[in-house]
Parts: structure tokens; C-alpha cells; sequence
């Protein structure tokens, strides 16, 4: 007899939202464990982002999905409420209540940045009695800005984010207080609400990482995809970079343009034939997007080598620019926690990659263990001449693999990172708090 799990995930497929990868990644496997899902998202048509058609293709067709309705954003907006939690309240309280009053769940599963959504968890526990286990995916409650200081700007603005900061501090206590277990994509998320939380236990914790998409590169030879970002047919060598921008990655940036201006001024013919395209790095909607990566390059002197592209793109056009590329890129944040779950489909692209993370990032080990790229590390205090240094010896590296054969991936040690395998513990986890 399988057990009942329903998953809140308001960002769901066909909308291209990052916080839906948890969940697409798992709902194949989640019957072989032993779970039978039911989905409760927001209609497609309501959710703000990039829609690729495709990813409706990629779930399975006898997953129940209860789609709720959302305020719509142009009236919500006048009053600086256009988040798509805000949107959805009002109808995934009634709409929630429903199901689990009429239907035999043994578990919920919160796997969502929506974080308002969240903020029902207690409710539901205390009227329900049903065990939940949130998914942080980011920081929820965060002072990772205020430390920054007043140059490191957040997403949606700092009067968004204040809101939304003051929203966290009454609400991720209350969540936090009948939790039965958290997964997260960061080892620093546990340590983090340890210290907040006191009564809290470690082994409440589960550092899990999103699976590897494998059926979404096996799937994307059939689509037949042509991206708009640049012809590999023209010659030229292509290295790319596909996700978000923002001030929080600028010292990995500046470090890697400046060690491109030191290679360049030794070696100018080779960078004749060479550019840099950055995709999809900003989350504003057309016309009210930013770049953040050129400014950047103009202030280290290789403008002429950096296209950005900041409108978002759909999932399987960036899958597909990855596989056209001749290097792949992953810069990292400043922050610790940033944890980049597009290393997968990055290693999957069968690509040079040169990543450059903190080197508390889990993105680090993945990529040694894999062998599938070069990374370099910093940390928070290291001055940026160093790290300069550290890349221009890689940025060789990459130019002599971008015109070789693709990198020699060791497919075992990937192998613990798969959908099929992340789903399996998934599942481990879910079985030690199931009401039956």
C-alpha cells in the first residue's frame, strides 16, 4: 500500500520557475519508493516567469495536480503586492483545507520559494495533524544583505525585500515550531536555524541537492530546439554562462575579467575569436529588466568580449544553449549558502566547465568528484589579486579544452546525483514521519 504525500509548490511546469525542480525531478520516481503524490500549485496562466511549453511533456501523466486560481498581478501590484504568495493566499487556504480534509494524506511537503505558502504549515499541522517537512531552497529569514552593506542591492528592490523580511520574522518561527524535518541545498541552512531555533535537532536536517536532469537531455535531441543567443556554426568560439545575475557575484566577476584582461594582453590573437554570453540573469520581466554583468566588464575593459542577455529564457532553450557552447561558465556568489543546482545539467551539457564558487559551496565538491570542469575557490576576506591569479591559469586551461574533445566525466561519482537517486532519499526521509 502506497503512502499519500501532497506537495505545495505553487511555481510548477509549464512555467519555467527554478523552485519547481525539486519536485518535476521527483514525481517519476516517488511511486517506485513507495509514494503516491498530489501536487497543489498555482494555475499556469497566473504565475509570472518564462513558460516553456515542453516541461508539461515531462510529468508524468497520472500525477493528480490541484491547480488554484491567483489574484491578478495588475491589480496587486498598485498596492506593492504582486508576489505570487500574496496572490495565491486567498485561494490556497480554502482550497488546501479542502484536500486534506477530504483526502487520506500521510504527509505534506512544502518545496517552494513561495515562502508565504509556508506560513500554513502550523495551521495545517495544529487542524490536521499531519507531519510536514519544508525545502529550503534559499534562505527564508536572511540577514545576508544587511551585512553586505548598502551596495549589495536585492532581488525586487529593498522595499520589497524589507516586506518581505518583516513577513519571515513572524512567520519562519511559527513554521519552524511543529517542523517535523527540513531539506535544504545548502550544509549552511541547517547550522543557520540550529542557532535560531534551539530546539531543533540535527537530525531533523537533511542537506539534499536537486536531482540531475537526465531525461530532460535525453528528451532534447527530439525537440529540435534552435536558440536565438548565438550561431555555433560561426566560427567562433562560444563560452556561456545561463542564470541569474546580481551584486552578490560581483567579485567572482570582476576576478574573471580582469584575469581575461591579463591573458588577453599577453595573448591577443586568441581572444579575436572569443565571446561570452550571459543568459537570462535577470528575474524583472521585459522591460523593466537590468543588466548586471556588463557594467562589470566595461569597468574591467572586455566589454567588446560580453554579450548579457537578462530577460529569462525558456528551461530547454538554456538546455540547449549549454549543449552549443564550446566552455561553460558558473560563477558563484559571495554568500557561503549559495548553492548553484545548475552544475547538473551543466555536466549533463558534456562541456569545458570553469566554475568559480566559495569554497564552502557544495557546488565545489560536486564538480572535483565528478572531474567534469575546473573550479577555483575563495573566501570571503581573500583579496581579489589572488583569485585573479588563480584564473588566469584556468582560463588557459578552458581555451585548450574548448577545442578538444568533451571533458572525461566520471559518470560513477555523478551517479549518487541523479533524479532517480536524490528521489530515493527523498523518500527515506519521508517514510520516518508518515502518519500509517
Amino acid at each position: 500500500m502506497q503512502r499519500r504525500v501532497l506537495i505545495v509548490s505553487p511555481h510548477f511546469p509549464p512555467i519555467n520557475a527554478a523552485d519547481h525542480q525539486r519536485v518535476r525531478m521527483a514525481l517519476p520516481y516517488l511511486q517506485e519508493f513507495g509514494w503516491q503524490p498530489h501536487v497543489l500549485a498555482v494555475q499556469p496562466e497566473a504565475v509570472q516567469g518564462v513558460c516553456d511549453p515542453y516541461l508539461q511533456s515531462t510529468i508524468p501523466k497520472d500525477i493528480p495536480i490541484t491547480y488554484i486560481k491567483a489574484l491578478p498581478v495588475q491589480y496587486t501590484k498598485i498596492l506593492g503586492l504582486s508576489n505570487l504568495g500574496w496572490r495565491c493566499l486567498p485561494y490556497l487556504i480554502p482550497v488546501g483545507d479542502k484536500l486534506l480534509r477530504e483526502k487520506s494524506f500521510d504527509l505534506i511537503y512544502f518545496s517552494t520559494t513561495v515562502f508565504l505558502s509556508m506560513g500554513l504549515a502550523a495551521r495545517w499541522f495544529k487542524k490536521f495533524g499531519i507531519p510536514y517537512i519544508l525545502d529550503f531552497q534559499d534562505p527564508w529569514l536572511s540577514d545576508y544583505y544587511q551585512q553586505e552593506g548598502k551596495e549589495a542591492i536585492p532581488p525586487g528592490g529593498r522595499l520589497k525585500y524589507g516586506f518581505a523580511q518583516l513577513m519571515a520574522r513572524y512567520l519562519e518561527p511559527s513554521a519552524m515550531q511543529y517542523v517535523h524535518h527540513v531539506t535544504s541545498v545548502s550544509s549552511a541552512y541547517p547550522e543557520i536555524l540550529q542557532q535560531r531555533y534551539p530546539w531543533l535537532k540535527s537530525k531533523q536536517f537533511s542537506v539534499l541537492p536537486f536531482g540531475a536532469p537526465e531525461a530532460d537531455f535525453k528528451l532534447l535531441p527530439t525537440l529540435n530546439i534552435k536558440q536565438s543567443i548565438f550561431d555555433p556554426n560561426d566560427g567562433k568560439i562560444h563560452w556561456v554562462y545561463v542564470g541569474r545575475g546580481g551584486a552578490d557575484m560581483a567579485k567572482a566577476l570582476e576576478a574573471l575579467f580582469r584575469a581575461i584582461q591579463v591573458n588577453r594582453s599577453q595573448n591577443p590573437q586568441l581572444w579575436k575569436s572569443v565571446k561570452l554570453h550571459f543568459v537570462g540573469t535577470s528575474y524583472a520581466p521585459k522591460g523593466r529588466e537590468t543588466k548586471t554583468i556588463e557594467p562589470i566588464a566595461v569597468a574591467c575593459g572586455v566589454e567588446d568580449l560580453v554579450t548579457e542577455h537578462p530577460l529569462r529564457i525558456p528551461y530547454f532553450e538554456a538546455l540547449q544553449i549549454l549543449k552549443d557552447s564550446n566552455g561553460i561558465l558558473l560563477i558563484g556568489s559571495n554568500d557561503p549558502n549559495y548553492s548553484a543546482s545548475k552544475i547538473y545539467p551543466c555536466i549533463l551539457a558534456q562541456k569545458p566547465i570553469l566554475g568559480i564558487f566559495h569554497e564552502q559551496s557544495l557546488v565545489v565538491d560536486v564538480i572535483e568528484q565528478t572531474q567534469a570542469g575546473e573550479v577555483v575557490t575563495f573566501r570571503s576576506e581573500d583579496e581579489s589579486e589572488d583569485l585573479i591569479k588563480a584564473l588566469t591559469a584556468k582560463i588557459n586551461q578552458l581555451f585548450k579544452l574548448s577545442q578538444s574533445t568533451p571533458p572525461n566525466i566520471n559518470w560513477s561519482a555523478f551517479q549518487p546525483y541523479t533524479a532517480r537517486n536524490m528521489t530515493e532519499k527523498l523518500c527515506q526521509i519521508f517514510n520516518q514521519y508518515a502518519l500509517s
